[in-house]
């Protein structure tokens, strides 16, 4: 059954409390935020895995558990249509570059990478890793012609033009790799990521194979399931388990910068509401060296944590709380350009949230003072490159 997406104006309730270490200064500099709009993607029980922007911001992408890809205007919420073809889990989702703008991509464990006309909804074209579920996937090299993907524990290479495998890297992994990335900025550079524990870092230059193109290997010693890149020259990476951890990492020289083993405790401290219980993502605004972790109870509040790592290494209370949106956990968080630092047609929206609960909710800024569970810090909020390089925070 198909729906349009409804809005529902609607305002947080009042704040019982405030974090519990919340300074008096903080909390003058709060720009205080609120529930714009919910939009029920599906009637039944199905989840939202993924929210991704397309390049210009007109577009949004959204993957469900009915494996289908479902696009909305991030602005207005407007339902625009969907894609369907998968016959099995879409494990990621994201928008072509700026060449072609208007194509998806998505895999799936299905064992394929499907590319998606969002215009007409249809397949344009697909490659397949034979019976290996597809477990990500990213495009760059130095050509920018590479399709890399985890298929099992197989990282297997496509030129995407033709769409001919081109290598396939067997032993590096031995067990499912849920990250691959090419370094941005540095797009010989890739980094994969498993369930064994380990993030390898290749050179793809050449032709790609295991014995003369990995070039370091970290261990991080759990099950990893998401990586991700930061700092000013994209030099330090970022690592979240299976078990809920976080580490950072220097991927050049394999060095390990913070780690935090109890990081659950450590966001939970800094609020009254009820504990963390997992972590959605990392938020990496894309300018300076700040990095905050994205926290969620089992209730659907999510919390923005900051993590401190220049000399001591502390996740700091929430400088953005999300309440009254979820009923379930939240899956997927996508802020929007007014704090990724670019110019926002959507005002003052501050991002869109997906969850388990089937719900996609729209979150905006509100400086009125009957807003107070949900608010952001000023310090979330990316300011113009002149403004930031007068005011930019430097851990060290």
């Amino acid at each position: 059954m198909e729906e349009e997406g409804t809005e529902m104006e609607m305002e947080a309730e009042e704040s019982q409390s405030q974090p519990k270490s919340q300074s008096c200064d903080n909390v003058n500099s709060i720009k205080r935020f609120g529930l714009k709009n919910s939009i029920q993607t599906n009637f039944g029980d199905d989840y939202v895995f993924e929210i991704v922007p397309k390049n210009d911001w007109s577009l949004m992408a959204v993957s469900l558990s009915t494996n289908a890809v479902k696009l909305y205007s991030p602005a207005t919420g407007q339902y625009s249509g969907e894609c369907k073809g998968h016959s099995s889990t879409i494990n990621q989702i994201s928008f072509s570059g700026p060449s072609t703008p208007h194509v998806l991509h998505s895999c799936s464990s299905d064992g394929t990478i499907r590319a998606w006309d969002t215009r007409s909804f249809h397949e344009v074209w697909s490659v397949t890793a034979g019976s290996q579920e597809i477990f990500c996937f990213s495009f760059g090299g130095s050509t920018d012609y590479l399709l890399a993907a985890g298929c099992g524990s197989q990282i297997q290479f496509w030129d995407w033009r033709n769409k001919k495998q081109v290598a396939c890297l067997e032993e590096s992994h031995v067990e499912d790799v849920t990250q691959v990335h090419f370094v941005p900025n540095d797009q010989n550079k890739f980094v994969s990521a498993s369930v064994d524990g380990l993030i390898c870092i290749f050179d793809t230059g050449g032709d790609i194979n295991d014995d003369d193109h990995l070039e370091s290997v970290i261990n991080v010693g759990t099950s990893i399931g998401k990586v991700g890149f930061f700092g000013e020259t994209n030099k330090h990476l970022w690592c979240l388990t299976h078990i809920e951890t976080l580490s950072l990492w220097d991927w050049k020289d394999g060095q390990n910068v913070a780690s935090f083993e109890n990081a659950r405790s450590l966001a939970s401290d800094g609020w009254t509401l009820d504990d963390v219980d997992y972590f959605v993502d990392c938020h990496y605004p894309g300018e300076g060296e700040n990095l905050w972790v994205i926290g969620g109870t089992g209730a659907g509040t999510v919390g923005y944590f900051p993590v401190n790592y220049g000399g001591a290494a502390t996740i700091g209370p929430p400088e953005a709380v999300l309440v009254g949106g979820h009923t379930a956990v939240v899956r997927s968080v996508l802020p929007m350009p007014s704090v990724q630092g670019k110019s926002a047609q959507s005002h003052e929206i501050f991002g869109w949230t997906g969850g388990e609960d089937g719900r996609l909710c729209c979150w905006f800024s509100d400086d009125s003072s009957e807003i107070n569970r949900s608010w952001i810090s000023n310090a979330m909020v990316m300011r113009s490159p002149k403004t930031l390089k007068k005011n930019r925070r430097n851990p060290y």
